[in-house]
């Protein structure tokens, strides 16, 4: 196994009035004038055909100061569909939609990443545009109440996919990665965490397949193995990144032993040259501390899936070596300017009105002001806009 390059493992090494989040860093196919990515985080303002609004191209390029943003969850096919607005990447109108987003990101000089993410057994048939039964590892159920547009529902058993389904969602990943870059996106990054398809293969809970894709180590991680293969191969190793979350227990997931699994996972794909591996650290499996060593490409670090990122965390984290770059969530919903913030010395905004995180329209999305009091929200766009379907 390839060890941690120089670069990767040392910590910053530029002088101390330079900020460690404000140095650029190279990918492999792009450089990042800065350290602090946006992290992807499900808002739910496409339609009711997973295509893409107007409004999303506003709420991206309004923080394409960011170092890189990883988009929000796109689902790669129907059956992948978590919510009924969850964007996709799947149609030609979806396409189109996109290079809208794509467009004015870069147009704005940022950079952007679609992330691709299945739902597995998270999906429902009320939020299916198909209305089709949830397909998973194995036929082991939510417990948790899911969110539908008509209110909670209760879980759906899904059914254990066939080896031709398995083989059908990892062709899916590396088509709707394929359509991410016709649509104008930099890379793709692959939703391996916090419960979605790859993470139920991995996890103990959801998978009890006895089969090539479950049983040992071995099989666990090959339904991962196979979709970063397929996706590297179609778009090009040096522009997928993979998300993971080892021992993360969102979704009710259950990892006896993530450093086992991990490990394995790592080793298999670290020769590949992906563009990153986006981790989430957890307080009881420190995976940046275990997985750091291991893996010899660049790094995005996550916190705050436990604990909230702060801007003096966020800098020790790259500032001590543990990673190259930091993704941020919750503070870039609330702060579109967060790296011209960071650069001035300007806290972070506080969030408002929570309960506007996962409607449609502009509020709560698109209307929080810069830190020079300028308005964010679109000229002419109402409060009480809502999305056509």
């Amino acid at each position: 196994m390839t060890t941690t390059s120089a670069r990767s493992a040392a910590p910053n090494t530029v002088t101390e009035s330079v900020h460690p989040l404000l140095t650029p860093h190279a990918l492999p196919a792009l450089t990042l004038p800065n350290r602090v990515v946006m992290a992807p985080m499900t808002r739910m303002r496409a339609d009711r055909n997973a295509v893409p609004t107007p409004l999303m191209a506003t709420y991206y390029a309004q923080r394409a100061g960011a170092g890189l943003i990883v988009s929000e969850g796109v689902s790669p096919s129907p059956a992948g569909q978590q919510y009924l607005t969850q964007p996709g990447l799947y149609s030609d109108r979806q396409v189109d939609a996109w290079r809208q987003v794509t467009d004015a990101v870069h147009a704005a000089g940022g950079r952007i990443f679609a992330q691709v993410m299945h739902a597995g057994r998270n999906a429902h048939p009320a939020n299916r545009h198909d209305g089709g039964i949830p397909l998973a590892p194995s036929e082991v159920s939510r417990t948790h109440l899911v969110h539908t547009l008509d209110g909670k529902a209760a879980p759906v058993a899904p059914r254990a996919m066939t080896r031709t389904e398995v083989r059908a969602a990892v062709a899916e990943h590396a088509d709707a990665a394929a359509e991410a870059i016709r649509a104008g996106f930099d890379g793709v990054e692959i939703h391996g965490a916090n419960s979605y398809l790859p993470h139920q293969f991995l996890a103990d809970n959801t998978n009890l397949r006895t089969d090539e894709y479950g049983g040992g180590t071995t099989g666990r991680i090959r339904f991962a193995v196979e979709v970063v293969e397929a996706v590297a191969d179609a778009v090009g190793a040096e522009r997928v990144g993979l998300r993971l979350s080892p021992g993360n227990t969102e979704g009710e997931m259950v990892e006896r032993d993530p450093a086992t699994v991990y490990r394995a996972l790592l080793a298999a794909i670290d020769p590949l040259g992906l563009a990153y591996l986006h981790l989430t650290d957890d307080p009881v499996y420190p995976a940046l501390a275990d997985l750091r060593p291991r893996w010899s490409g660049t790094l995005v670090g996550n916190t705050g899936e436990h604990e909230e990122t702060t801007q003096e965390s966020a800098a020790r984290l790259v500032g001590e070596g543990r990673a190259d770059l930091v993704s941020v969530g919750r503070p870039f919903i609330s702060t579109p300017d967060a790296v011209e913030r960071l650069a001035a010395g300007i806290p972070w905004a506080l969030i408002r009105e929570r309960e506007f995180h996962y409607t449609s329209g502009p509020r709560g999305y698109v209307d929080y002001p810069r830190s020079n009091g300028t308005p964010t929200l679109p000229a002419g766009a109402s409060t009480s806009e809502k999305n056509k379907e």
